[in-house]
């Protein structure tokens, strides 16, 4: 079998990273890691024990020309670089218009597949319950989630795999488990009697998953959604990080109408409380099996492992 070529996107983001320490794995693997911001580990063209040639190159979605030649030689990209939050002209820019001039940059030089990394927030605020792909329009209620639901059409128009996580937990997580955190600070008290399901995954399993859509000989095409199979209800996931972070000022927990009381002049807080007290649930067997990846073994075991990553990002 013919070494792979891959070229990644955001090569030094929470998730990109991870899909780059995932390639390192592969025997003879030629990676071209795009970045335009942060410096990347691995110097410009560096090969390393496992034979694995590793290049990297400067790539900025809102400059097109930037992309240029970068796909050149690449029988795979796999796109992680997306614009979170700022202005909605930045958010287009990047996740809308940068999306496509990579998809067309793929086409000029014959790319095989690409796999884009989007988010099930485009679908908008819950409830979901067990959803499929395809059976509800998405509904995004942000600029950055629109506009990258505008980026995964040109993905899709080129015959790629869109692949949608819910919440991604792990090692260089700055915005879903630290959102929880400063949600319960705020509360000063856990939350019980929220049944609530949540699709979740390990970011390393989603890097590993990432990367199997790249290399899978069944040739991914289409929305997958990719989450761990199983949900996790509400207090579950809050207990979990209670208990494995030590928070000392989680108190005995509060029922969510109690909550939602206690937070009325807290805004921030009482909405992403809304959100946690519905079914944000995805399903999607298909992931599995089409990427040749095995899903991880679920939040509380996945959580405990990353645990001191969280405790030491929260105590700077």
């Amino acid at each position: 079998m013919t070494a792979p070529r891959i070229l990644i996107t955001g090569a030094a983001g929470f998730i990109g990273s991870h899909v780059v320490a995932a390639a390192r794995q592969v025997p003879g693997a030629r990676l071209r890691l795009m970045t335009h911001r942060t410096a990347l580990d691995s110097g410009r063209d560096v090969v390393t024990g496992a034979g694995v040639r590793v290049e990297t190159v400067y790539g900025d979605l809102a400059d097109p020309s930037s992309l240029r030649g970068s796909c050149d030689g690449i029988d795979a990209v796999i796109h992680c670089a997306a614009q979170i939050g700022g202005d909605a002209e930045t958010a287009t820019t990047v996740n809308d218009h940068g999306t496509r001039a990579l998809v067309e940059e793929t086409a000029r030089s014959g790319v095989a597949r690409i796999v884009h990394l989007s988010t099930a927030s485009v679908y908008g605020r819950g409830p979901f319950t067990e959803l499929l792909p395809d059976r509800v329009e998405p509904a995004p209620a942000s600029a950055t989630s629109r506009t990258r639901a505008a980026g995964e059409q040109h993905v899709l128009a080129a015959g790629g795999a869109v692949l949608r996580p819910h919440i991604v937990h792990g090692a260089g997580d700055r915005w879903a488990v630290p959102g929880l955190v400063a949600l319960l600070r705020q509360l000063r008290a856990g939350l019980t009697g929220c049944e609530a399901r949540h699709s979740l995954i390990d970011v390393e399993t989603l890097g590993r998953a990432l990367l199997g859509a790249a290399l899978s000989p069944k040739g991914p095409a289409g929305v997958y959604h990719v989450n761990h199979p199983e949900p996790v209800a509400c207090s579950d996931l809050l207990s979990t990080v209670v208990g494995e972070l030590g928070l000392p000022w989680a108190g005995p927990g509060i029922g969510v109408d109690a909550a939602r009381t206690r937070l009325a002049e807290v805004p921030y807080a009482l909405h992403h409380l809304d959100m946690l007290a519905v079914d944000h649930w995805f399903a999607d067997e298909r992931v599995w099996q089409d990427t040749g990846c095995e899903p991880d073994a679920g939040f509380a075991v996945t959580f405990a492992r990353h645990a001191p990553w969280y405790r030491r990002f929260l105590g700077q």
